[in-house]
């Protein structure tokens, strides 16, 4: 749960309707690359930061590239290229782009043809408000969905324990257990 003070803050930077878009990006990214990729070396901390990035377009009036397709292959092509001969900082900076896709699915920005397939099917840039924001109600369910998801993934991946917390923290490593029902 946030305090005011960064409800606040959130809101001066993306306006009123930013209330109830992040826990839900979050957790849920984490879950889907987790589920996904099963990946020990994957630094999910950098996963969240690119399940984030698409909210700064709120500043900026409404989406653009890093609500497209386009503009999540642009950010891969760019991480690929910055890391040549520097494989752990690839590894690790993967993440972003990850995390970016993620967000495309969980904010449904392929229902928004215009917004998602940018500049391919609409040469200007989209109208109205990004997806995550436009219908707060849906927002405020989703974030609700995102806290109970939270409080299940807290059990499943055992951050209960100073270890596996600590691990989260410092390296961004998280280990699912074998059996998913867990």
């Amino acid at each position: 749960m946030r305090s005011a003070g960064a409800s606040w803050c959130l809101e001066r930077l993306f306006g009123e309707g930013v209330r109830g878009v992040v826990i839900w990006f979050a957790v849920a990214s984490i879950l889907l690359v987790a589920v996904v990729f099963k990946s020990p070396g994957v630094d999910y901390r950098v996963v969240v930061a690119g399940s984030l990035l698409p909210l700064v377009e709120a500043v900026l009036g409404g989406p653009r590239a890093l609500h497209s397709v386009l503009g999540a292959v642009a950010l891969l092509v760019v991480v690929v290229a910055l890391t040549q001969r520097r494989r752990l900082w690839r590894r690790r900076l993967l993440g972003m782009p990850i995390g970016l896709m993620t967000h495309l699915v969980l904010d449904g920005s392929f229902a928004r043809p215009e917004v998602f397939w940018w500049p391919l099917a609409s040469s200007s840039v989209a109208r109205g408000q990004i997806p995550e924001l436009s219908h707060l109600g849906i927002a405020l369910v989703l974030e609700a969905a995102g806290v109970g998801v939270a409080v299940w993934a807290w059990r499943w991946f055992r951050l209960d324990d100073a270890a596996n917390l600590r691990r989260f923290l410092v390296e961004g490593r998280l280990d699912p257990p074998a059996d998913p029902r867990r």
